[in-house]
């Protein structure tokens, strides 16, 4: 009898692919550097963020510019195609799914706050959530607004398991602006829901979602708010900065001047109650992984660590549980009062697509 052959190791089983991809170096990921704003094409920009990636802990450097005029932050230099592939694979999917799925599942609170202002504002019928990921919000929101239909749009492979486990009714994998023409006119509701902040041209996603809505339709956008105190406080510690993932944020008010110039209303605003009281915990988590990140096996190294390195990688965590304790502490005892004083890491728009 012949035994079955042990599952291979998904990490050990990618590495040759990522070190065959970094054999040329990281630069050739990166666009040219950028002299101007690309929102508001000023020239008075200046330097807000340097990192590396705090999240997979790929090689590479990474920054964020800000605009001095307008107060738009972007990648700078921004990663290019080839770039974006690179760091965004094994992060949603693949080797990362398993924690992002469960991250993803674990907002139920927050997916049913936004479900909540869209209905507020008259959310009904057709709905596309673009950027759905695996669709746990669109599950979510089905419970606050029944009879309304949820479709998904995705690059990943997630839109698929989303439509498989009928957390949306169709799914569609590709980029927005390229399938935009194809929905025209067949949505009561488009929503964004970070998103726009990992687009490459966030003007020509507002476009295209105005094109899929029907008039009289609403756009619902949640974006990390580049104006929260935390993120000056904590710099390159505040999660939502997400280098090298987030190519652009928006001051609120650059996104509604934005809308308004496309032909939408905004009806609805929300500051402080999309908030996610996780900044100083993420800042403290993200430390101490960055500190014994050489006890981690990644795909993208030559080898896997020492046993004695893997070892202390969770002896340092585990003596580090106190420290995360009270930093989700000082997390939920601020954010009652401190998202109402710009504290909080995200807002939220509502825009009704005008009918003329």
């Amino acid at each position: 009898m012949i035994e079955d052959e042990a599952p291979a190791d998904p990490v050990a089983s990618r590495r040759p692919g990522y070190l065959a991809d970094l054999a040329g170096g990281v630069d050739r990921f990166f666009e040219p550097r950028r002299a101007r704003c690309p929102w508001c094409d000023s020239a008075a920009v200046r330097g807000r963020v340097r990192t590396t990636d705090l999240l997979q802990h790929k090689p590479g450097r990474f920054g964020l510019d800000e605009c001095r005029d307008c107060g738009h932050v972007f990648q700078n230099p921004r990663l290019n195609p080839a770039g974006l592939e690179f760091y965004y694979r094994d992060c949603y999917d693949g080797l990362g799914e398993k924690n992002m799925t469960a991250m993803f599942a674990g907002n139920r609170a927050g997916y049913r706050s936004r479900a909540e202002l869209a209905r507020d504002n008259g959310a009904a019928g057709a709905w596309l959530d673009v950027g759905t990921g695996h669709g746990h919000f669109c599950a979510e929101a089905a419970a606050v607004l029944p009879g309304v239909e949820f479709d998904g749009l995705d690059l990943g492979d997630g839109v698929e398991l989303a439509r498989a486990q009928g957390r949306i009714r169709t799914g569609y994998r590709g980029l927005f602006v390229d399938l935009a023409e194809d929905l025209a006119g067949r949505y009561d509701v488009v929503s964004m829901y970070h998103y726009l902040e990992h687009t490459a041209e966030p003007r020509r996603e507002l476009a295209a979602a105005r094109t899929a809505l029907r008039p009289g339709g609403l756009l619902a956008i949640e974006l990390p708010d580049p104006e929260c105190r935390w993120a000056q406080l904590l710099g390159r510690w505040w999660l939502p900065w997400l280098q090298p993932q987030h190519l652009n944020l928006m001051p609120l008010g650059n996104l509604r001047a934005e809308l308004a110039g496309l032909g939408f209303t905004v009806v609805a605003e929300q500051r402080a109650e999309p908030h996610d009281a996780i900044d100083v915990l993420a800042a403290s988590l993200m430390a101490v992984n960055a500190l014994t990140i050489a006890g981690e096996d990644l795909a993208w190294r030559d080898a896997p660590p020492a046993r004695w390195r893997r070892i202390l990688r969770k002896a340092t965590f585990v003596a580090c549980v106190p420290l995360f304790v009270l930093a989700s502490i000082v997390d939920r005892v601020s954010a009652p009062f401190g998202r109402k004083r710009g504290w909080s890491n995200a807002y939220r728009v509502v825009a009704r697509r005008d009918a003329a």
